[in-house]
């Protein structure tokens, strides 16, 4: 059950990649980063008992001693080492947009190649490549590591494919002892380990949209308060004619109608001397534009220059640490 669960997934990670390439322009390395996800995808398939006994019938006797079913797999990995090689290769400086697309050509044709080999010569020679192009995969992505959100992406995918690098040695060190290839219907560690790396990759090549997503949704739970009583106040900051969307630009809509209401009550750019100089400090600010929110006729006065996001945070942010100021008001806010 578990292989047919990873399978899925994996391929629901590959049809991600491929909306992705549809809504954006479908450079190289995005089309690469598609080609790579789907081997994955393709190997976590042929891994399945079934279907590698299915593959095996298909030619009973094997080819040159190796079962069908171990050909394509090691043929899929070796066509998810060499797609991601070609977006390796982008991240390097000596490679520029005008050469990368020359360099991916000559490097899906030494896969191809290599894949036939595999497929007809070799199980052994496709298992050795495939860890050549792990290790050129892991350098890179270690090189680039950063605590972005593209860099928790990398990270993952970086540690899934040392995963299928440490794997294709263990395989590689079986074949050269003259032992068949460890079978997807064999009890042990093995197979679980293929699976594990097989969805660190599929989650790493979908990290970005699925941190986005979370991000979004945490954002617009926490600025639901703020924003219903601002556009109770002001409705004319939503525009009535959006059809749905997703959840990031949701978000984006929310954060400009809150700030767009704020400064609609803030006398539209109007400067009070009674409000004096906005603080320096971002949390007694925000804590001053909350308590003004909650109850613009009390005795805080704010003008636009309290709106404006502080230096070095971003309108998102702002919105977001007004919001918890409110929410920490409690009470009722007057409307």
């Amino acid at each position: 059950m578990t292989f047919w669960l990873t399978a899925l997934l994996v391929w629901m990670a590959a049809g991600a990649r491929v909306g992705r390439v549809l809504v954006k322009p479908a450079t190289t390395a995005r089309v690469a980063i598609v080609v790579a996800v789907a081997a994955v995808a393709a190997a976590a398939t042929f891994s399945i008992p079934e279907v590698s006994l299915a593959l095996d019938n298909l030619l009973p006797h094997g080819i040159h001693g190796a079962m069908f079913g171990d050909r394509m797999v090691a043929a899929a990995w070796l066509l998810f080492a060499d797609a991601t090689s070609v977006v390796a290769a982008a991240a390097w400086p000596v490679v520029s947009r005008r050469n990368l697309r020359q360099i991916a050509l000559v490097i899906y044709a030494i896969g191809i190649a290599a894949i036939v080999a595999t497929l007809l010569w070799s199980v052994l020679f496709g298992w050795v490549v495939t860890l050549l192009g792990c290790a050129f995969i892991a350098l890179t992505g270690l090189r680039n590591l950063d605590w972005t959100a593209l860099g928790r992406g990398i990270a993952l995918y970086t540690f899934g494919t040392i995963g299928v690098g440490v794997l294709s040695v263990l395989t590689i060190r079986r074949l050269a002892l003259g032992e068949p290839p460890a079978r997807p219907s064999h009890a042990g560690w093995f197979w679980p380990v293929w699976q594990v790396a097989s969805l660190l990759i599929a989650v790493g090549a979908v990290w970005i949209v699925i941190e986005l997503w979370v991000r979004a949704r945490v954002l617009l739970r926490r600025i639901r308060a703020l924003r219903m009583i601002m556009i109770k106040r002001f409705p004319e900051v939503v525009a009535h004619d959006q059809t749905g969307t997703t959840s990031q630009l949701k978000a984006s809509d929310h954060v400009a109608q809150i700030m767009d209401a704020l400064y609609i009550q803030s006398g539209g750019g109007v400067e009070l001397a009674a409000a004096g100089t906005p603080s320096t400090s971002a949390d007694e600010r925000a804590e001053r534009v909350a308590r003004w929110a909650h109850n613009p006729l009390g005795d805080v006065v704010i003008d636009a220059r309290w709106i404006a996001p502080p230096q070095g945070l971003s309108p998102r942010g702002w919105v977001q640490a007004i919001a918890r100021a409110f929410d920490a008001l409690g009470g009722t806010p007057a409307v």
